[in-house]
């Protein structure tokens, strides 16, 4: 497993004044505190186990130790199956690459490519949306007793995982409810939702994604969080030349 530093509370870089923001682009500080529920700004690792099924195939899981430092910086390390234990991700920016056990060279992959089940490696690898999409806030909609900002997030280039994603989140205090997201051509490709709230890294945070297939609604996969903590992760980590000596 890969060595990390102790956990620390971390001080939250600044920012420019919410209130400025929100008269220019109230969509903008919506979105963020959506982001700032789901992650940590700071540097952190989680658990993370995904259960798929497809049809009336048999489930597939997988287990994946995630090494996160702000948007740009991410690891994710597979801890199960056996057979793929010790491969990893490594994303720099929106560049991906897969190091695999006994061998030399990385390979260059895909934020869009499917990881497993219906998850694609930016889910895991890139959770945030604040630094890869344009929002605008195109309504509010009632679910329920509740009340959602409806959100349309525009990529703001081509390397990012989905092209747009539609998403709610709850005007009451922030949180992400679900969202539905969808290819260049703009073809639904999946819905998610944002499930099992509960204390995560020091805050109350979904711990459950549900991600359902647009077109086979019997194929979906289940992400759960856990064991998350707050780290100090140096930069080393997060380059080639270190994950090559680790392998």
């Amino acid at each position: 497993m890969l060595g990390v530093g102790s956990a620390i509370l971390g001080a939250v870089p600044a920012v420019a004044s919410a209130a400025d923001e929100a008269v220019d682009n109230p969509a903008r500080v919506i979105l963020q505190k959506a982001d700032e529920i789901r992650f940590p700004v700071q540097g952190f690792e989680v658990g993370v186990r995904i259960r798929s099924v497809d049809g009336g195939a048999a489930p597939e899981e997988r287990e994946f130790r995630v090494y996160s430092k702000g948007n740009e910086n991410t690891i994710v390390q597979t801890t199960k199956p056996a057979a793929e234990r010790g491969q990893i991700l490594l994303m720099k920016g929106r560049d991906l690459w897969l190091f695999v056990p006994n061998v030399s060279q990385p390979v260059r992959l895909s934020l869009a490519q499917r990881l497993t089940g219906v998850v694609s490696n930016g889910d895991i690898a890139r959770a945030n949306f604040s630094g890869d999409y344009n929002p605008t806030l195109v309504g509010t909609e009632k679910i329920g007793d509740e009340a959602f900002h409806v959100l349309e997030l525009i990529a703001i280039d081509r390397t990012v995982t989905y092209q747009k994603v539609r998403y709610w989140v709850r005007q009451s205090n922030g949180a992400p409810h679900k969202a539905e997201f969808y290819s260049l051509s703009d073809r639904l490709l999946k819905t998610c939702s944002y499930e099992n709230y509960r204390a995560l890294g020091g805050k109350v945070r979904p711990t459950r994604l549900v991600m359902v297939d647009a077109v086979k609604a019997d194929t979906r996969s289940v992400m759960d969080y856990n064991e998350m903590r707050l780290v100090e992760l140096p930069d080393k980590m997060f380059t080639k030349e270190y994950l090559k000596k680790v392998q």
